[in-house]
């Protein structure tokens, strides 16, 4: 508790605003300022006035917030939160496919570096991919990085999809259909609710396919009591506290973790508070160039 104040106290001395996302460890929830996911951090960030940006969450997003806000220094509590994903795409072999497919836009998940952003049309998030992908003029979409994401929003257009090969490794990996069969049957009251970089066979299973947030205002608006989540175990944690209702199972049968995420602590974000360490930068041309990206995605949201 005394961590917690200090920090706080922290954010009021240098007009610091904390940013984290819905994955991080519960005690890093009672010093945010905002708790979201990658859409809602992304437009609070910009809104913003605070002088100091402290990102909770991996690499992608406190780099999108630096996109977003270059005159504002951005922290990022632990440089070594990596996203394995936003790092699976390759730029030179991206620059070849363009080549192969001219008349289509690349559109980049939000969950990637600003590199990636820099040569892309458009962003996206997993809350705004299918208005993203069927607001675009162009017939045919280059997805990047994650094959799940792309193969959920051909769901929804009739549009040509070429996803990227790359996917998370807690979507992706961690969750396996019969075990999911399995909890359906273990409690079939429960609606299962999971995120759109699950795989293919999870979503079919699923009552419905949501953001982190938009789970949150799902599970908050729906009468049941009992739900399967098919996300990052830090979302459950989240829906306990706001909804100690309700009863909450991973869709993995134990807890789906992503250990980048968790590498943030209430240690280090008051150390990189305190010490304002670990700032996040961007070369100006590739910024200036990602941000174009950024924008149309915050246009279509």
């Amino acid at each position: 508790m005394m961590l917690q104040q200090e920090i706080k106290a922290l954010k009021k001395e240098k007009n610091a605003v904390i940013l984290v996302h819905n994955y991080q460890l519960p005690e890093i929830y009672d010093v945010a300022d905002y708790i979201g996911d990658s859409l809602e951090l992304a437009k609070k960030a910009v809104q913003t006035e605070a002088d100091l940006i402290v990102f909770c969450g991996v690499d992608f997003m406190a780099e999108s917030a630096k996109i977003l806000n270059p005159e504002k220094k951005v922290l990022l509590p632990v440089l070594e939160a990596r996203c394995p994903m936003a790092g699976m795409v390759d730029i030179r072999g991206l620059e070849n496919l363009k080549k192969r497919h001219p008349d289509a836009a690349v559109v980049s998940y939000i969950n990637t570096y600003a590199t990636t952003k820099a040569i892309s049309y458009c962003c996206c998030t997993s809350a705004n991919v299918v208005k993203v992908v069927n607001s675009l003029e162009h017939e045919k979409i280059i997805m990047v990085p994650d094959q799940n994401l792309a193969l959920y929003a051909q769901r929804f257009t009739k549009k040509t999809i070429i996803p990227w090969d790359g996917y998370c490794y807690v979507h992706h990996q961690q969750f396996e259909p019969e075990v999911l069969q399995q909890l359906k049957l273990d409690y079939p009251e429960a609606e299962v609710v999971v995120h759109p970089e699950c795989p293919p066979e999870i979503i079919d299973l699923a009552h419905a396919v949501h953001s982190t947030s938009g789970m949150m205002k799902y599970v908050k608006n729906r009468p049941g009591t009992e739900f399967i989540i098919g996300t990052e175990i830090g979302l459950i944690e989240r829906l306990k506290r706001e909804c100690p209702d309700k009863i909450f199972y991973s869709a993995n049968g134990t807890s789906a973790t992503c250990w980048q995420m968790k590498k943030n602590t209430l240690e280090t974000v008051y150390q990189s508070l305190k010490e304002e360490q670990h700032e996040v930068t961007v070369p100006e041309t590739i910024r200036i160039e990602a941000q174009k990206a950024l924008d149309k995605m915050l246009l279509y949201s």
